[in-house]
């Protein structure tokens, strides 16, 4: 489980993120980010939120899957800059996919959006 202060829970927050924010897509998933400037708000830690939809499949299959990613997120969080705000929307095929497999499109979505190194 992701801490509170850690996790987007306001939908208007994941319309800004989703809507307004630059984004990686990968196999298993989508990555859109957004990083908030410092002179909005004060500094707080980068957050994350998760969208998996039913297309991903019935609702055991989707809790498999956000908690493989919430567990996968966490120590990719502490590396990211202050103020960054994550959604990562799950695809159809991370139903199938391993717990490597999904850390291996998260690095390389964070990557490509030149999050992480």
């Amino acid at each position: 489980m992701l801490p509170r202060e850690l996790r987007i829970t306001r939908p208007q927050d994941f319309r800004r993120v989703l809507r307004g924010g630059r984004r990686a897509g990968r196999r298993h998933l989508v990555v859109h980010a957004v990083a908030t400037p410092a002179t909005d708000r004060p500094v707080r830690p980068a957050r994350a939120g998760l969208v998996v939809g039913r297309g991903v499949g019935p609702a055991v299959t989707r809790h498999r899957v956000s908690r493989r990613l919430r567990h996968l997120l966490r120590p990719r969080l502490e590396a990211l800059p202050a103020g960054t705000d994550l959604v990562v929307r799950a695809q159809p095929p991370a139903a199938d996919a391993t717990s490597a497999q999904l850390g291996d499109d998260l690095d390389a979505a964070l990557a490509r959006l030149r999050l992480t190194d």
